[in-house]
């Protein structure tokens, strides 16, 4: 037998229990008398259904001598009358046996088979350590992706946003870091995703050998905000625990804007202003309480070394990068990637916007050398980006500026690194960056023709081009079909608006 596990649930029965009476009920949000005395912001409760077991919740606001309760679930069956108790919340003991497995947002296994709990309960909302006692960034990650391991790169104990609409690949890109990231453990938070997708995730894309070093925390799209809300915490607290035994913890949310959309609607409920885009003015604190959460651990006496390197999905709606989410988020976060839709359309994964994307683990993570590189691969994606307009429209003549040419020439290689593996690590990686910028140019069979040339010129080719037209019609539709050819030197008239040559003017005088 397990004393010490068993003496933790010993302490966490109550022998006594706060009782109150629901006298109001508005679709998922009840409010109970008798309580107030006692209870506390966040306590949980169990409401005693006449016919049916008992349903759970969350008192989100107290005033006025009641408190409001949020369920965990649909309230139906709730009357007027019924018992609210107070109910001492277990906490939430994560440990190493979680690795491995999937779990709710109470730390409850999904899978149906048992689970065993840590001795110790941890708080699920700790502050984030001490800002003087934090060790600094480290070593830069291999990803696997050579858009990551050169232009973008990734520290351990950074924390990034990938920034993305609806079906860009995000989930994707999300899963191939969990497989690819050295770590000794990861840390996966689906909060607000599709049920179905559970499985396919864990079995398909993470697979037996990613799930071998994981923790899958879960909250579907149908169950509650508070549900959804917790999740987040759930996953950050499985995080911590692992750092504080030394290790580097990767740690996947997906997805932060899920996250806030859950507190936007636990806030309303509780009675709190709504500001810009309905969000309340409390939504910046949540998310800066749950990021800075994450990144390097506090420096240890014994010197091991736990971070938490942190990934957080923000879906972007429309792809507007200003919405509140994705604002709020980018001043939070050492770095964020945006997703660019019109890349994944065209077939390019990952389908990163390297002008658009900034990591702050830069100067410091590289060389001079490799921030040479960097800097000239930045400059290719943006001449390029200006002069696409111009390719797309077929008025693009080369010459006229020998650096945008250079742009446009070296841009599909560029590209084709940004979509490229990188199983060799980060030299190979800048490497083939170096000989993408130095790529020669394509051959003359290659380019697209050139537009025809603006001016006068044109206007002669139109000209010419209709008086032909014009000369075989009438040549079909006339007897003058037969007549012979005009003499050698004989010009056509010129375009209208422009003067006669001299010659001609002469010949005209003398007849």
């Amino acid at each position: 037998m397990d004393i010490e596990h068993l003496g933790a649930d010993l302490r966490s029965v109550v022998a006594i229990r706060r009782i109150g009476r629901v006298v109001r009920a508005d679709g998922g949000v009840l409010t109970a008398a008798g309580l107030a005395p006692r209870a506390r912001l966040g306590d949980r409760v169990e409401v005693m259904l006449r016919d049916a077991p008992p349903l759970e919740g969350e008192i989100v606001a107290l005033g006025d001598g009641v408190a409001r309760v949020m369920t965990y679930g649909p309230a139906e069956g709730v009357g007027l009358g019924d018992a609210v108790a107070l109910t001492p919340d277990p906490g939430l003991r994560p440990c190493e046996s979680w690795i491995g497995r999937v779990v709710d947002a109470f730390g409850a296994p999904l899978d149906g088979r048992p689970l065993r709990q840590g001795a110790v309960a941890v708080p699920i909302r700790p502050p984030a350590p001490d800002p003087m006692r934090r060790a600094r960034l480290g070593p830069r990650l291999a990803t696997g992706l050579s858009v990551f391991d050169t232009l973008l790169p990734l520290v351990q104990g950074q924390r990034v946003g990938l920034f993305a609409g609806s079906g860009v690949g995000k989930s994707s890109l999300l899963a191939t870091l969990a497989r690819a990231v050295q770590a000794d453990a990861v840390v996966f938070a689906l909060i607000g995703e599709r049920g179905r997708e559970l499985r396919e995730f864990t079995e398909g894309v993470l697979g037996p050998e990613g799930m071998a070093r994981s923790i899958v925390v879960c909250a579907t799209s149908d169950q509650s905000p508070l549900v959804k809300r917790r999740a987040a915490w759930t996953a950050m607290a499985a995080a911590e625990t692992l750092r504080d035994g030394g290790r580097h913890v990767l740690l996947l949310v997906d997805s932060l804007t899920r996250f806030a959309e859950a507190h936007r609607e636990v806030a309303l409920t509780a009675g709190e202003p709504p500001s810009l885009r309905a969000y309340p003015p409390s939504t910046a604190a949540m998310l800066a309480e749950l990021v800075e959460r994450a990144g390097p651990g506090p420096e240890r006496a014994d010197g091991l070394r736990g971070d938490v390197t942190g990934i957080f999905s923000v879906l972007v709606a429309g792809s507007d990068m200003e919405e509140p989410v994705a604002d709020m988020t980018r001043g939070l976060l050492d770095g964020h990637v945006v997703l660019e839709r019109a890349i994944a359309e065209r077939g390019r994964f990952p389908a990163v916007d390297v002008g658009r994307s900034v990591s702050r683990s830069l100067p410091a993570c590289a060389s001079e050398e490799e921030m040479r590189l960097i800097a000239g691969a930045r400059r290719v994606f943006g001449l390029h980006e200006k002069a696409e307009p111009m390719l797309q429209a077929g008025l693009w003549r080369e010459g006229a500026d020998p650096e945008a040419d250079r742009a446009v020439r070296l841009h599909p290689a560029l590209d084709d690194f940004c979509a490229s593996r990188a199983p060799d690590g980060n030299a190979e990686s800048f490497r083939r960056l170096a000989e993408a910028l130095e790529a020669p140019a394509p051959a003359a069979d290659a380019l697209p023709p050139a537009p025809p040339p603006p001016g006068p010129e044109r206007a002669r080719e139109a000209y010419g081009r209709a008086s032909a037209a014009g000369g075989k019609a009438k040549a079909a539709a006339t007897p003058e079909a037969a007549a012979p050819p005009a003499a050698a030197g004989t010009e056509a008239a010129p375009p209208a608006g422009e003067p006669a040559p001299p010659a001609a003017k002469a010949r005209r005088t003398k007849t």
